[in-house]
């Protein structure tokens, strides 16, 4: 990729805009007729929601992230280029994919910083073939977006991309781009007021009977018993009807508001469905060749007050149960670290990460890269770990595909971006629900261990869905 730095006094109105993809036209040949373009230009600050809520068309594919704790958030969507995979290879064949848009890229503008350059927007779902042909989403999806917001404290960044061909018109091109970008810059913060929906007014059902979670609950410990199984993680589905359609961008505001502590996520199909949700776990991030993974296991409520939030806490981190399936997820993902080489280093007890409404076991792994390291070999490598799936991986999934009597599509499997540096950042989406018109399916899911309780099980579950039913309303 060629970097073309501080290009902003180069575009003071649409001609000087106009005048440069000229200027970039004339680098094409023959035999390279096309080129990707990537503009960091930064703007006045504006909430990425909100560009989310006022350009973006809802039939367009779309990926939105937040982490409020950190001040950040990134809005993405219009696709200029995607593609869609399945099998064993699709985390590699969406890597060199990414890896061949950039070999004829050109950078420019304030790409150096923490929010600017273009990013590369994935989504895969659990398994990496759909059972169902009339699945919302693809096995593994990639998109670069005409436009790309993203805000990082006081800091915010609009990129744009576009491909330029021999034949391209490219003053109608420019005029199109600056259009857009006026009205991105012309927003400001806003209140996007209270939700359409009463949770007494939503028709609720399970998916599938809690007596059948339960009964699953119970055979996996008969296998975990029989050592068949270490761990197996399963997971629980209600639907909620409403009277009117779900608010996709009210209801990220209401998560990023109750769930500060979260990733909060979207991504949209572009045909009318749309996964979103507040995640506390981050699968890997990578800023500068150095990765972090998080080993997420371990659960407790949070308690009334602050004695009785404190006991809760120490019997968590106290919990041979807890500690042993918290354990389990550490050893996985040292060892697949290792096997790719890399050098793990991680604390030797595990600390907490406390949410508003429950509390986990919580140990950050870091290692530092090569130069030529792939992100999504890496993901490959890692994903499913037992804190979503069990041990042996392998069984796990196949008890997985037999308990469970829905998709779980992209519930519990990796969403995140990677840019032009080989940054990136995945987070796991769990916490989620699948959106639709007045429907939402709600996902949840509890890890089952040698000691689990199936009633104790389900009432984890269920406080997972309360909080995220909550934030719909």
């Amino acid at each position: 990729m060629s970097v073309i730095p501080d290009c902003i006094t180069l575009f003071r109105d649409c001609a000087d805009l106009h005048q440069f993809l000229l200027a970039c036209k004339q680098t094409l040949t023959p035999q390279n007729p096309t080129k990707l373009i990537g503009i960091s230009l930064e703007i006045p600050p504006v909430d990425p929601l909100v560009v989310l809520s006022e350009i973006a068309s809802p039939h367009q594919r779309h990926f939105y992230l937040e982490k409020r704790w950190q001040g950040e958030a990134i809005a993405a969507f219009e696709p200029i280029l995607q593609l869609q995979a399945e099998g064993e290879r699709r985390f590699l064949q969406i890597q060199a994919f990414i890896e061949d848009c950039l070999a004829n890229a050109i950078a420019v503008g304030t790409v150096e910083s923490p929010v600017a350059g273009s990013r590369f927007f994935c989504s895969f779902t659990f398994f990496d073939r759909n059972l169902n042909r009339n699945s919302p989403f693809p096995a593994a999806t990639v998109f670069l977006p005409r436009w790309q917001i993203a805000r990082h404290g006081d800091h915010c960044t609009v990129v744009v991309n576009t491909t330029i061909k021999i034949g391209d018109r490219l003053e109608i091109l420019a005029q199109t781009l600056w259009r857009d970008l006026q009205k991105i810059c012309d927003l400001r913060y806003k209140n996007f007021g209270p939700g359409i929906h009463r949770q007494e007014q939503f028709k609720i059902d399970d998916v599938t009977d809690t007596n059948n979670f339960k009964a699953a609950v119970l055979d996996a410990l008969s296998l975990i018993q029989q050592q068949q199984l270490s761990k197996i993680v399963l997971a629980h589905a209600i639907e909620a009807i409403a009277p009117l359609p779900f608010q996709v961008v009210a209801s990220l505001n209401n998560l990023r508001q109750i769930h500060p502590d979260c990733y909060v996520f979207s991504v949209s199909n572009g045909q009318g469905q749309t996964f979103m949700g507040a995640s506390p776990e981050r699968l890997i991030g990578i800023r500068d060749r150095e990765l972090i993974a998080d080993a997420l296991a371990g659960s407790a409520p949070r308690g009334q007050s602050a004695s009785e939030d404190a006991q809760l806490a120490q019997s968590l981190l106290n919990s041979p149960k807890e500690q042993h399936e918290h354990q389990v997820v550490i050893d996985f993902v040292i060892q697949h670290l290792s096997r790719l080489g890399l050098l793990p280093r991680f604390p030797a007890q595990p600390g907490l990460r406390q949410l508003s409404n429950i509390q986990h076991l919580w140990t950050p792994i870091q290692t530092t890269l090569a130069a030529n390291a792939q992100p999504l070999e890496i993901l490959a490598a890692l994903h499913p770990t037992p804190a979503v799936a069990g041990v042996p991986r392998d069984r796990a999934c196949q008890q997985i595909l037999d308990y469970e009597t829905f998709e779980r599509s992209l519930y519990a499997a990796p969403l995140g971006w990677i840019d032009h540096h080989g940054n990136s950042e995945f987070i796991v989406g769990i916490r989620s629900a699948l959106i639709e018109g007045c429907r939402a399916r709600l996902y949840a899911g509890a890890g089952i261990v040698a000691g689990s309780d199936p009633d104790r099980e389900l009432s984890e579950v269920r406080l997972k869905l309360q909080a995220l039913l909550a934030a719909l309303v």
